[in-house]
């Protein structure tokens, strides 16, 4: 059964300046839905509301018929949202399972997570072999492995990803792509910022463009006519 994450005319900052005002979307478990524009369009500024790093200064945030709205991070992570931060953001002198371990800090029980571990890690090979290494010895490609693997220990419904493919070379772009898809395989909602629209609109199920701290588009990939389109949209133009 479908899980929704909704928002609903969100309105946060940083300090007290105003970035995002009155933002709504929703994602489904199942799904990637895709977050583009240009920089400082409030992208990121929306899913770290979501998460619990910023305090939604009006608006709601559900998900299912379970709000939100003013939970610290680690409430949010037991509701089952997981936001992974641009980069990947490992501890680069804990081990890979050092780091996987830190992916169920904020559990009230935590007895099954090392099984939950050992059945994640069972999925990689590549970090199977290397699991008592530092991760910041691992190349980038398994550096993200690790950030994702770590992100399914707490076994979320929906995983927030702030521009999985920054600093990536075009492969390895191609491969956080379909690691992405891996999760919504899994049955997992994704949130996906990023800027690299060509290689994210393929996979995305749903979309939104934000531009200027507005919602300046909400549909499918099917809904965009043309790339003259796309990028009218994406500098901010109407609809």
């Amino acid at each position: 059964m479908s899980t929704e994450l909704r928002v609903t005319d969100l309105v946060t900052g940083y300090g007290k300046q105003e970035i995002v005002h009155g933002v709504s979307m929703a994602a489904r478990s199942e799904e990637v839905t895709c977050v583009f524009g240009p920089n400082g369009s409030g992208k990121s500024t929306v899913i770290k509301a979501i998460a619990g790093l910023l305090p939604a200064w009006s608006g709601r945030l559900y998900l299912g018929d379970r709000e939100l709205t003013g939970l610290a991070v680690h409430e949010v992570v037991r509701r089952g949202i997981v936001m992974m931060p641009q980069g990947g953001g490992v501890f680069p002198r804990f081990t890979v399972m050092e780091n996987l371990r830190m992916g169920g800090y904020s559990l009230r029980d935590t007895s099954w997570v090392e099984d939950r571990i050992e059945t994640l890690i069972g999925d990689y090979p590549s970090l199977q072999r290397r699991r008592h290494v530092a991760a910041g010895s691992l190349s980038g490609g398994e550096q993200m492995m690790v950030a994702i693997a770590r992100a399914l220990v707490p076994n979320p419904a929906f995983v927030l990803l702030d521009e999985p493919s920054a600093g990536l070379s075009p492969a390895l772009v191609s491969e956080t792509m379909t690691r992405v898809k891996g999760l919504r395989e899994r049955g997992i909602g994704v949130v996906m910022i990023e800027q690299n629209i060509r290689e994210a609109l393929p996979i995305a199920d749903r979309l939104y463009i934000l531009a200027g701290g507005h919602q300046k588009f909400a549909g499918t990939a099917a809904d965009i006519q043309d790339d003259r389109h796309l990028m009218s949209l994406y500098m901010g133009g109407d609809q």
